[in-house]
């Protein structure tokens, strides 16, 4: 069963919260980073991605790029721009957008950010469906070992729960804390601090009876953030399973009410087929009919829309073509690199072939088309989102996505709260 607890975050104060609040470390580079943040000192990038405080071109695993990630944190806490609750608590975070997978409707998940339990990172009671690269895990593993905090969350989902549910509305009704539109997306976030007693108790003791929790982005953030906890418990001659280590920080949100977008491809030739020649070699395992020059996105699970030469194709896996049965044969993203990007094209290394590239689904089809009638790419390849479900399924029977399969969206803004682990 899971464990949670409440922490004493650190975080900014309700007037200073846009100045610091940023996107996730991972999902921008040095020079957009550098962009973001200007002339803002109060920007949560020099954190995060601290090497935009060097000069351009710096790599950003210098060790002088950590040690002023540390000085940095020091300097946000000396000048008040974070400040460390008085008790520990739980807080809410909401999310609020307008995605194509959601009909361009409003939209709000609710998540509970809280004190993720290290041991049950490690004992698979916190489940993963990713595989997670080592040094991807050192790096993150260095930046919470540096500044002895978790100074961004990971994503998880958990099953739904009424109790948690009914509990999170009653806070959803009151004035939150913190409430900006972010300028970069458009997508609203609130934050709630749940410092009531009963609360807290009712929320630890919910968390108590779920059997699993499930990591929806992060991977590399978690594994470090459990891998330092278990490290300093070894290093602690006096540990005994209280300490602050123990634990790192998430937001948990109800599995339902989670956004998974498609994950689309691009690839750069027909591996020396005529155009004609490609589309005969899908029919043999597709149902392929053209769907003319509109825009087309696929409408259920098994069916891809192709994008060639000006046209958008339907293409419908037959039956037979794929295991139902299998966790994994069965998801979209391995039907259509088994028989279309393996198969046909030749392309089996989806991490490291660079006829290959992806485009997340917020970007829409019409980045798809942009990028082949560019001349940059020859063809491109829309899947249908993966379900939530599917995840749990796959995680649950201890198996791994294969390659670019997920893109949750909106991603969690960071800088809203920070766990000290000491």
């Amino acid at each position: 069963m899971a464990t949670v607890k409440p922490f004493r975050g650190i975080r900014p104060p309700k007037h200073l919260v846009e100045k610091v609040q940023s996107r996730p470390y991972d999902v921008l580079n040095s020079d957009e980073a550098r962009e973001e943040a200007g002339d803002n000192e109060m920007s949560l990038y020099h954190i995060i991605r601290p090497e935009i405080n060097f000069p351009v071109g710096t790599d950003e695993h210098d060790p002088r790029v950590y040690e002023e990630a540390a000085r940095q944190f020091r300097k946000f806490q000396e000048q008040e721009w974070l400040v460390q609750d008085d008790k520990e608590q739980y807080y809410i975070y909401a999310q609020t957008s307008c995605l194509p997978a959601n009909g361009n409707k409003e939209k709000t998940q609710y998540g509970l950010i809280v004190g993720a339990y290290v041991d049950d990172y490690l004992n698979g009671v916190i489940k993963k469906h990713e595989l997670t690269r080592s040094d991807k895990e050192e790096d993150r593993m260095k930046h919470v070992r540096v500044n002895d905090a978790n100074i961004e969350p990971v994503f998880f989902a958990y099953p739904d729960n009424e109790v948690l549910g009914a509990l999170i509305a009653r806070y959803a009704s009151t004035e939150p804390e913190y409430d900006f539109v972010a300028s970069i997306d458009g997508f609203r976030h609130r934050l709630w601090v749940v410092d009531q007693a009963d609360d807290i108790a009712t929320i630890t003791a919910e968390f108590a009876h779920m059997p699993s929790l499930y990591i929806a982005d992060g991977h590399h953030r978690s594994a470090a953030a459990a891998l330092v906890g278990a490290e300093k418990a070894r290093q602690n001659p006096d540990h005994h399973g209280g300490e602050e280590y123990n634990y790192f920080m998430a937001v948990a949100f109800p599995a339902s009410q989670l956004t998974i977008l498609d994950y689309n491809r691009v690839v750069k030739d027909l591996n020396g087929l005529t155009p004609e020649a490609f589309l005969e070699a899908l029919a043999r395992n597709f149902v392929v009919e053209d769907k003319g020059t509109e825009e087309y996105r696929p409408q259920q699970l098994h069916e891809f829309s192709l994008y060639l030469d000006g046209h958008w194709y339907s293409l419908k896996a037959k039956p037979g073509t794929y295991d139902a049965n299998d966790p994994i044969g069965v998801l979209d993203v391995s039907i259509s690199s088994n028989l279309i990007l393996d198969e046909i094209l030749g392309i089996k290394d989806l991490r490291r072939d660079k006829r290959i590239d992806f485009v997340g689904g917020l970007r829409g089809l019409g980045e798809l088309k942009r990028r082949c009638d560019s001349g940059e790419m020859r063809l491109a390849l829309a899947l249908y989102p993966v379900s939530m479900q599917q995840i749990i399924d796959i995680a649950d029977t201890g198996n791994i996505m294969p390659p670019k399969a997920t893109w949750f969206e909106p991603k969690l803004r960071s800088g809203l709260v920070i766990h000290k682990l000491s």
